[in-house]
């Protein structure tokens, strides 16, 4: 009975112990200290060259503002011949590109430096240009993402591309629209890859074990970024597994068919007794 006994609290302590561990891959940690950097931190959104964006001066005045907003030879032609939009039925908002060299030509004020500016900073320039070009005494500017986006891949539940539709987001809120990451994946080596230059990519390694997601530069994403969700080893061994059982299976059915084909032959020309 004792024996028993000290079986069943072995195998109890076992299972406790195996379901810790387990708990422990698949729980994000935090660090207390470092959220509180990354929420004092700036992660808005920069503007990149070739970024889209909607941008609409407005005025007490609507025939003053009409200008501002009239199409340019650099507005984007992906949608229409006029690289125009329309939200909910009301005027046309021209889309504009951001060139190669990070300016933008608008129109009555020429071009003007985007390049490394949150959407507040360019509307602030812009509208002060307006003001004190002596066009509009009471410009408001505002700008709106036309199609910046983000994508998620690998193991995840809902892998994609998705809109970012405001300033910041964080690569947590990233992984929440994809459905999060699923049980076979490897929470302590999840790779965001950033667009640096026309040539260059920078990947990012966050550990969400270890609750250091939160200082890494790629903890607030930016346009373009992708974050990929590698399968842990577990995935990894059973891919495996069911791949060499395909193997073998394959092997086995290709021997059986084979064996059976030389017996049917054999049985075929095997001399009939008289």
């Amino acid at each position: 009975m004792k024996f028993t006994v000290k079986i069943l609290s072995t195998i109890l302590l076992a299972a406790l112990l195996v379901g810790c561990n387990a708990t422990k891959r698949i729980v994000y940690d935090f660090n207390k200290e470092a959220s509180v950097k990354a929420l004092l931190a700036d992660g808005q959104i920069r503007i990149k060259p070739l970024d889209r964006l909607i941008v609409v001066v407005s005025s007490q005045n609507p025939e003053l503002a009409a200008p501002f907003n009239a199409p340019t030879s650099y507005n984007s032609l992906s949608n229409n011949p006029l690289g125009s939009t329309s939200v909910n039925g009301m005027q046309s908002l021209q889309v504009r590109t951001v060139g190669e060299d990070g300016t933008m030509e608008f129109p009555m004020i020429g071009k003007i430096q985007c390049q490394g500016k949150t959407r507040e900073e360019l509307s602030k320039d812009i509208a002060k240009k307006i003001i004190e070009g002596n066009y509009i005494s009471d410009a408001i500017v505002n700008i709106q993402f036309a199609d910046m986006k983000f994508y998620v891949l690998g193991e995840v539940t809902r892998p994609g591309q998705f809109d970012i539709t405001r300033d910041k987001i964080t690569v947590l809120e990233a992984l929440a629209m994809a459905g999060d990451m699923t049980i076979f994946g490897n929470r302590s080596n999840v790779a965001v890859i950033r667009h640096k230059s026309e040539k260059e990519y920078e990947v990012y390694e966050l550990n969400f074990l270890e609750g250091s997601q939160m200082e890494s530069p790629a903890f607030y994403l930016q346009q373009g970024d992708v974050v990929y969700v590698q399968p842990n080893k577990y995935k990894a061994a059973t891919s495996e597994i069911n791949q060499n059982r395909t193997f073998w299976l394959s092997i086995v059915s290709t021997l059986i068919t084979a064996t059976s084909l030389v017996l049917t032959i054999i049985n075929f020309t095997k001399p009939t007794a008289n």
